[in-house]
Formats: C-alpha cells, structure tokens, sequence
C-alpha cells in the first residue's frame, strides 16, 4: 500500500486487515477496531510517518514475546492450555500491531459432537473394519465407546467447491488424526497400539470478518480399504492439498504372531488375533478430502516400511524428507517420478560423513546418499500380500557363526541378518530398516520425528526429540564408521539443520532427480539437561526439551516447535525466528501432556492460523512427584477424568496499535 501523510482510522485498518498474513487466526477490519477500541465509524485522522507515495508501507518481521512457565502458585495454569504471548507485527515505517494470543479447542476428545446429519458422533470415537464402534468393556456396567486421549496430526484445508449445509461463512477443512489412546476406562488396562487409529474430517465454518473457526461437520473416515491405520503420529500438509498422516514404530512382521499388543491391535480391528498383516502397517496413508467434508483414503507402499512421522514435500512437489521416529533411525528421501503423486518413486537413504555434532558452533557434517530402490505402490503392496518375512530374509537374534550373516544394528536390537536371493526390492521397501541398516546407512539417529522446510532458504529442519543411545559412542547400538555419534547424551533433544540443493549424485555415482536433497546437516538449537529443579524439570525450562512436531512459517520466518518431553513438567510450544534466533514460549501444555498437531498455515482465504493440540494430560513420570497431588484432581476435573485431550488453534486479539510518529 502505499500510504499519504494522514489517512483515516477506519481506512488505515482496513487496509492492514486486507494484508494476508496480519491476522493470526483472523482479524479483519470489524475485530481491529474493537480490539484498539476504536470505533467502526471513527473516521479521525490518525498520523503515520510521512514517506513519498511511491514508497510502500511494507512488513518488515514477526515477533512473539516469550510467556513465563506456569509454576505451582497458579497451580490451574499448569492444569490446561496456558498462552501468555504476544505477537507483534512490525512495519517498515517503525509502526506495529500487537496481537495477545489464546487457545481456542474445537472440542474435547470424547464429546458428542455435530455429524453433518442432524445427529451426533463421538469424538475421537473408535471403528473396527466394519465401521463399527469399538466398546471399552474394562469397567462393568459402564460399557462405552473408545475415545482418543492423543489427537496428533492436523491439516488445514480447503477445497474447491466445497458445499456442505450449515456453513454460513466459507468452508475449511482441518484433518485430525487420533495416534492412539493411553488406558481403558478401569486406568489400568494400557491401551497404546492395541487400537486402530481413527481420523477424521472436520467442516469449519470460517467467519469471513473474523477468521473464526467453528466447527459444522465432524466426519470418521473410513479406512477399511486400506486395511485401518497403525499409530498415526504427526502429520502434514501436501502442496497439493491432501493430508499426509503416518504409521510409526512399524510392528515387527518376524514377531507379530506372538506380539501381544499387535495381537490385540487385529483383535479389535478384524476380530482375530491372526487377520491383520504386519506388511500393511507402517506406510505412508494420504488423505484427500472431497467438497461435501467427507474424505478418501490411500496408502503409498513405496515409499519404506519406517516409523513415519511429519513428512515434508519440498516445493517441487515430488521430493519428500521423512522423519523417521525410531531408536536407530535414518534420513530417508523418496523421490516421486510425477509431481503431485506419491504412487511411484525412488527411495534413498542418507549415510553422514565425518564431522557429526549436536554442537551449534560446529561446521555441517555431508551427507551421501544411498539408493535403496524404486518402486510404485501396487506393486509393493502386492507384495506386502504374499510375501513371508523368511523369504525376505533370515533374522537372528544370537549370532549364528555364519559368515553369510551380517551383524547390524536395527529397531533398537543387535540382529544378524542374510538376506535372500532376489529379494532386494521386497527388502527395501517392507524391511526397510534392516536393509538400510544391511547396506551400510547411517542409522544411528534416535527418535527423529518432525520435519519441516524453508523454502526460501531451501533449508530442511529436523526434530531429534533425545540424542542418547545409539547415538552416543560406546553405546551397544552406536554402529562404529556409521557416522552418527557423540561423546555424551543429550536427552533434551535437538533441532537440525539440512541444506538443501539439486546436482546430487548417489553413492554410485548415479544423478539423484531433485533440486532439493539434503547435502549436510548440523545442529540449529539443543536443550539443555539439568539436574532436577524445585518443579522436577530435568530439562531447562527456558530452552527447548524434546523437540517433536515442526512446522516453518514462510510469511512469518518462524520455526514453531511442540514438545514431547519427559523432562519438561510441562511441555511447551515455541516459536524461534530463524533470523533474529530468538526464541519464544508460546504456550504451555496441560502438564503430563504432549504438545501435537502443530500446523502452521501462512495464508487461508486471507487468514493465518497455528493448530495446535495435545495429549494424555496427566501421564504422569518421576518428573511430576512434586506437583502430582496438586495437579492431579485438577487435570481430571479439566479433561473428562484424563481421558479427553483438545483439538483446537491458537488465536489472537489486536490489544494494541502502535503508529509511528508524525
């Protein structure tokens, strides 16, 4: 815009409003003048700095002030959602917008909640392959469906044409998958991975002068066609508009016959403790939603059986970096042959060269990359239908004195491991740990969850929620020459940095089709380990702890950053600024709770939004003994007696404007 000397109050806020990415979840014109006080007929001048008209008003940064950690004298804050921020926008001509910001929950996992239809569905709810509910039977006489407790990843969407009754703004998307749920309703009875994963499609009403979110239509999507979902973690958003969901920790296809959890897991989805097959687990599931808010599900066979977490597609729309949240994990890249189709491609694993730190002073360590395959997802499915685990490969767990076995280290075990005449393919894509373990890639990783871009940059991120283990030299699980080690665990986690260019070869010397591979990576922020604090923390309060879901934000420069710590009493949501490297608190989760559903969106019909939700308030570990009695009654009163967890956004008030002087 390109301002005069003196422009209207209502002018000016008007044209601040149009600006796309000024409203954090939606402030146009009507809730600027109400939150500055102003009113909407106040046409007062109102003095800017002068400049020459050919000079625009331009936004020069974001900023967030940083909340202080709740404590135990505001015990209630520890109890639930807590945001204390600011976000400041800051203009070229030195004036400023501050936006106070808050939580706002569509709903509590296990409330009744609207069906589209006129009738209500459980939220949250659990469906076995016949879309039937799944009924907790643990407590006698109070016989009910399960619900989640651990909403994870969300998307927010919308779609053309889009039409669904009851919207009176325009209709947007959010898809919210259910990673697991903690207990049956007795408390005793563990529950995680022993269900199938629901996920779901919400209809939001997105009020066009406010960008608020409420929600019209809940809808359980039907995932029989590709045989339920396994433990859907963190997710994404595809440049093409579909939801990316997850199967992490994949089960383990040589023990799963005698696997209790993965046993109960096909009891309650098939009936059978023998139905479900191991190979159709641990994918990669696309969710595309239609116009009426209803939605279909595929799942990609080719793109390695790992433990999925918030994959990232570049802006080519074809390469995709994953995370991978294992004990022994890996950098693994698949390349689409076609834009906008993750149905065929090529897989590659990362092996990193000398040099590796978690030191943010230290120079990058390379990565090279090793081909393991290509494939297209039907084929690996067919695959997946009727090949056996022994006829991939054979799997020891003691050494067999046999020179035609190697040793490796793979899914947190020493196994030694001879693969079988012809299966390379079946290997690479259903055993791709052990075989990426096998050709001798760097897994060596632990935990490496999220991962998210800046694109402008053309900088990859990258989440080790801990650094320990099989990490950490002298380790049983740390594989010497493999490139992945440090002299000491940092349990705090870290954030990484990966470079991102295209000319790329594979170590064999064959072109790597894509602009934006990985070419080394070094740590970008850590946390810090402490010994215990008077709160229990273990883990400083005022730097990150356990890093798990990341998104960037382009328009914003912000890398957002949930926790899933076991060293934070509370776990948080930051923001960093990737150029001013501050870091900011943004919010607290309730305590014993995991921050998840991170979602950063730049721009959605002129509005922007941070989803957010979290899980299983009051799981409590050694760190809550000091606030456990307190917190306890209270989280319980708060969330459906633990049992329920919010799925929800942040939003943002305009609290006040600061113009420059004339």
């Amino acid at each position: 815009m390109n301002p005069t000397p003196e422009l209207s109050r209502r002018r000016l806020l008007r044209m601040l409003g149009a600006a796309p990415m000024l409203p954090l979840t939606g402030f146009a014109t009507a809730s600027l003048l109400a939150g500055c006080g102003g009113d909407s007929h106040d046409d007062s001048p109102v003095a800017v700095t002068p400049v020459p008209p050919v000079v625009p008003v331009t936004l020069t940064g974001v900023t967030f002030s940083s909340m202080d950690a709740p404590t135990l004298a505001n015990a209630a804050a520890m109890a639930t959602t807590t945001v204390g921020s600011t976000m400041t926008v800051n203009f070229s001509d030195s004036s400023k917008l501050d936006f106070k910001l808050s939580y706002k929950p569509f709903f509590i996992t296990g409330d009744m909640v609207p069906n589209g239809a006129g009738g209500t569905v459980l939220a949250g709810g659990y469906y076995n392959i016949r879309n039937q509910p799944i009924i907790d039977t643990s407590v006698p006489g109070k016989e009910r469906q399960f619900f989640s407790d651990s909403p994870d990843g969300t998307s927010l969407l919308s779609v053309p044409n889009a039409n669904v009754p009851g919207v009176k703004g325009k209709p947007v998307f959010a898809v919210v998958q259910f990673e697991y749920t903690t207990l049956a309703q007795d408390g005793v009875t563990g529950m995680y991975g022993r269900l199938p994963s629901p996920i779901a499609v919400l209809t939001l009403d997105q009020d066009q002068s406010t960008g608020k979110l409420s929600l019209v239509k809940y809808h359980n999507v039907d995932t029989s066609g590709v045989e339920g979902l396994w433990i859907t973690c963190g997710a994404s958003l595809s440049p093409w508009g579909t939801h990316l969901s997850s199967e992490e920790y994949e089960p383990n296809a040589f023990t799963a016959a005698s696997d209790s959890q993965f046993k109960a897991f096909s009891r309650n989805l098939y009936g059978s403790e023998t139905a479900a097959n191991p190979y159709n687990y641990g994918h990669m599931p696309e969710v595309t939603v239609n116009p009426d808010g209803t939605a279909s599900i595929k799942k990609h066979f080719c793109m390695g059986r790992i433990s999925h977490e918030l994959v990232q597609v570049m802006p080519d729309q074809r390469t995709v970096l994953m995370g991978d949240d294992a004990t022994n994990s890996g950098y693994f890249v698949f390349v689409a042959d076609k834009e906008r189709d993750l149905s065929s491609g090529t897989l590659y694993v990362a092996k990193v060269g000398a040099g590796f730190s978690i030191d943010p002073a230290a120079a990058a360590a390379p990565l090279s990359w090793i081909k393991l395959g290509s494939a297209t997802s039907a084929e690996i499915r067919q695959l997946a239908a009727t090949v056996k685990p022994l006829e991939i490969m054979d799997v020891r767990t003691v050494d067999p004195q046999d020179a035609a076995f190697k040793q490796v280290v793979a899914n947190g075990a020493v196994e030694w491991i001879k693969l079988m005449p012809g299966m390379e393919k079946a290997a690479a894509f259903l055993e791709t740990h052990r075989y990426a373990a096998l050709v001798g890639a760097s897994m060596g990783f632990t935990k490496m969850e999220g991962t998210t871009v800046n694109a402008r940059d053309k900088i990859a991120y990258s989440a080790l929620q801990n650094c320990q283990s099989s990490m950490v030299a002298g380790n049983k699980l740390n594989v010497a020459g493999n490139g992945v080690s440090i002299p000491k665990a940092l349990n705090a986690g870290a954030v990484m940095a990966l470079n991102l260019k295209g000319g790329q070869k594979d170590v064999n010397g064959a072109a790597i089709n894509s602009e934006w591979m990985p070419v080394d990576i070094k740590a970008l922020i850590t946390g810090e380990d402490i010994t215990a604090d008077a709160l229990g923390n273990t883990a400083n309060p005022n730097r990150i702890g356990n890093p798990d879901n990341l998104k960037f934000s382009e328009k914003l420069r912000t890398l957002f950053i949930g926790e899933d710590s076991g060293q934070h009493v509370n776990n948080f949501l930051w923001a960093y600024n990737v150029d001013t490297k501050q870091l900011a608190r943004i919010m607290s989760i309730p305590a014993g709770g995991e921050s998840t559903g991170l979602h950063a969106v730049d721009e959605l019909n002129g509005w922007t939004y941070i989803m957010s939700n979290f899980q299983h308030a009051g799981d409590w570990g050694s760190i809550h003994n000091n606030v456990k009695a307190t917190l306890d009654p209270l989280l319980r009163a708060n969330y459906k007696d633990k049992f329920g967890s919010a799925v929800g956004y942040l939003t943002g008030e305009l609290s006040q404007m600061r113009l420059a002087k004339a």
